[in-house]
C-alpha cells in the first residue's frame, strides 16, 4: 500500500503536465456553442498509448450536431486476477462548461496557470482533476507490476454537463454495467474529502407565468399588473412551502428542503407601462421522503389565492418533477471500500451524505446500481477562476489507487 502511494507521489509532476495540457483543449457541448469532446479525447487516447495501457475502447454515441459526427466515451480496463469479483468503475467526464464572462477571470481560462499549489483554468476541477487522478492511480497500479484482484474500469465520458444523453446514459443503455458493479462518480465532494454522497434530493422546477392586463402606469385602474401579482405570489409561496414541508434529514446539508424563486425574465421595455405578463422560475430541492405532488398542490393553492386577490391569472409551464432515486446503501461495497481507502491513506473517517445538486450517479441508482460520489475539492465548478489544488489531485489519486486494491 505504501509503495503504491509512493508510486503516485512520484507521478506528481506528470499529473500536473497532463491536466494542464488537457485543459488547454476546450470540450464544450453543441448546446453551449462548442464542438464536443473529440479533440480532447484524442489527446487522452494519445497519452493512454504513451503510458502503455493495452485495453482501451472508444464507445461512439452518434451526434450529427458536432463535426466528428459522434461523441466519444473512452473505456480503460485493467483486468483483475479474480474475474468472479465485480469490477470497480471510476467515471469522470471529458466535457466542460464555457468560461462565462472573461472579464471575471484573472488568467486565460484555457491556458491553465500554476500558482501557489493551485492550477487555475476552466475545467481543471470539474472534471479534469478526477479524470487525471483516476488515470494516474491506474497507471501507478499498472506500473507496480502487481495485478489487483478486482478488474478496474475507467470511463472518461462525454456530455455530462448538459444531460449525459451521449455519455453515461448512453453507456448504461448499452449494457456496460452490472447490478453488482462498484461505481464511483468523482464529481462532487468536500474540501477535506470526508463526505461520500449516497443520495440526492428530489428536484422540482417550474416556469410561472402571470397574466394580467397591460395599461399606462398613470392609469393602473385600467389594467391588471402582472408584475405585482407575481410579486405577491413570490412573497407568499416560498414562505408557505418552507412552513408546510419543514421536515429535516441530517444526511443532507442543508438538512431541509429548499423552495426558491430564481430566474426573472424581462416584461416590458419601458418604465411607464404596467406589464400584462410576467415570467419567473422556481427551483425546489426537496427531501426524498416528501411527495412532490403534494408540493405542487400547495403551489397551486397559493396561486389560486393570489388570483382571487389580484384578478390576475397564474399558470405553470415546464414543470419538471425529478423524484430522487433510492439511496445507495451506506453498507454497499463501494461505500465501505471507499471508506477503508480513505482511512488507510488519509486517516479520514468518511461519512455518507446527501446533496441538493444533481449528479449522474442518480442514473445508476435509477437502474438499481449503487453508486457513490466522492472527491476532494473546494466546490468551484462553473465559477470564474476555477482551480484545482495539486494536493487534492495527488491525494485523491492515492485513495483511488488503494480503492483499486480492495
Amino acid at each position: 500500500m505504501n509503495d503504491l502511494s509512493q508510486n503516485v507521489e512520484n507521478l506528481r509532476d506528470e499529473m500536473i503536465v497532463f491536466l494542464t495540457e488537457m485543459c488547454r483543449i476546450p470540450a464544450i457541448a453543441p448546446e453551449s456553442g462548442g464542438d464536443g469532446e473529440v479533440e480532447r479525447a484524442s489527446f487522452v487516447l494519445l497519452q493512454l498509448a504513451r503510458m502503455g495501457f493495452q485495453n482501451v475502447e472508444v464507445v461512439e454515441a452518434k451526434d450529427k450536431r458536432v463535426s466528428a459526427g459522434y461523441r466519444p466515451n473512452i473505456i480503460v480496463t485493467l483486468p483483475g486476477s479474480d474475474r468472479s469479483l465485480p469490477p470497480v468503475w471510476v467515471l469522470a467526464h471529458l466535457d466542460i462548461v464555457p468560461e462565462g464572462d472573461r472579464k471575471l477571470w484573472k488568467t486565460n481560462p484555457f491556458d491553465p496557470v500554476l500558482k501557489k499549489g493551485m492550477l487555475i483554468g476552466r475545467g481543471v476541477e470539474d472534471n479534469g482533476q478526477s479524470l487525471t487522478s483516476s488515470l494516474f492511480a491506474a497507471k501507478a497500479l499498472k506500473d507496480s507490476g502487481n495485478q489487483q484482484q478486482r478488474t478496474v474500469k475507467l470511463a472518461f465520458v462525454a456530455d455530462e454537463e448538459v444531460g449525459s444523453k451521449f455519455g453515461i446514459q448512453y453507456l448504461i443503455e448499452e449494457g456496460l454495467f452490472g447490478k453488482s458493479d462498484l461505481v464511483l462518480v468523482p464529481d462532487a465532494g468536500s474540501p477535506d474529502g470526508s463526505k461520500i454522497e449516497v443520495v440526492e434530493k428530489s428536484h422540482l422546477q417550474l416556469k410561472v407565468i402571470t397574466h394580467g392586463k397591460q395599461a399606462h402606469a398613470s392609469r393602473p385602474h385600467k389594467g391588471t399588473n402582472a408584475f405585482r401579482a407575481a410579486s405577491k405570489f413570490v412573497a407568499k409561496v416560498s414562505d408557505v412551502l418552507y412552513e408546510e414541508f419543514n421536515s429535516q434529514n441530517t444526511l443532507f446539508d442543508p438538512p431541509f428542503s429548499t423552495f426558491e424563486c430564481t430566474k426573472k425574465e424581462p416584461n416590458v421595455p419601458n418604465i411607464n407601462t404596467i406589464p400584462g405578463e410576467d415570467v419567473f422560475h422556481m427551483d425546489c430541492r426537496v427531501l426524498p421522503e416528501i411527495d412532490l405532488e403534494e408540493v405542487m398542490k400547495s403551489i397551486n393553492r397559493v396561486a389560486r389565492e393570489v388570483e382571487k386577490e389580484t384578478g390576475a391569472k397564474i399558470v405553470f409551464e415546464d414543470i419538471r418533477l425529478g423524484k430522487a432515486p433510492k439511496a445507495t446503501p451506506s453498507d454497499s461495497p463501494i461505500v465501505k471500500n471507499l471508506q477503508k481507502a480513505l482511512k488507510d491513506i488519509r486517516g479520514i473517517n468518511a461519512e455518507p451524505m446527501g446533496i441538493g445538486g444533481g449528479t449522474c450517479a442518480a442514473m445508476f441508482r435509477e437502474k438499481g446500481i449503487p453508486a457513490a460520489v466522492w472527491e476532494t475539492n473546494d466546490e468551484l465548478a462553473h465559477e470564474p477562476n476555477e482551480y484545482c489544488k495539486v494536493a487534492n489531485l495527488v491525494a485523491d489519486a492515492k485513495v483511488m489507487a488503494r480503492l483499486f486494491q480492495l
